[in-house]
């Protein structure tokens, strides 16, 4: 049976793509950690890749940091460069992935300012802004 479970952080954020065939692919790094004992611990770090409609999915949803589960496959790709060298790279082939620790950090930040503007506006008295400067420009500033 081959069959891989893993829960760990986003090395980075993930690279999507199309293929020619029309097929969508998406990898990303994820780093576990191994508890050694003795307050010693060891990093490992996972290649991951997805395909069609999870592919879209991670692209849009994940990000470097974010925790997640991931259950897979292992697989090994072989292939020889111009200079004859064979190289070989072993991968996890997601058919799940979880997100564990809700959504990514850029959507947090937008989020946050956009309320925060909003709750500027809410509190502000149309007589105290100035007619000549809208509301964004009175929060930069």
């Amino acid at each position: 049976m081959n069959k891989v479970l893993l829960a760990g952080r986003l090395t980075r954020d993930p690279e999507m793509r199309a293929l020619a065939s029309g097929k969508n692919v998406t990898q990303f790094g994820v780093a576990t950690t191994e508890y050694l004992g003795n307050g010693k611990e060891r990093a490992e770090y996972h290649n991951v890749v997805t395909w069609d409609r999870l592919a879209e999915i991670c692209g849009r949803y994940l990000g470097k940091g974010q925790q997640v589960a991931i259950e897979g496959r292992l697989q090994t790709r072989t292939w020889d460069d111009e200079k004859g060298s064979r190289h070989w790279k072993t991968e996890i082939v997601a058919s799940s992935v979880e997100m564990l620790s809700g959504r990514r950090k850029k959507d947090y930040a937008a989020e946050s300012a956009a309320d925060a503007l909003e709750a500027a506006a809410a509190a502000a008295e149309p007589d105290e802004l100035p007619a000549d400067e809208p509301l964004v420009e009175e929060l930069a500033a």
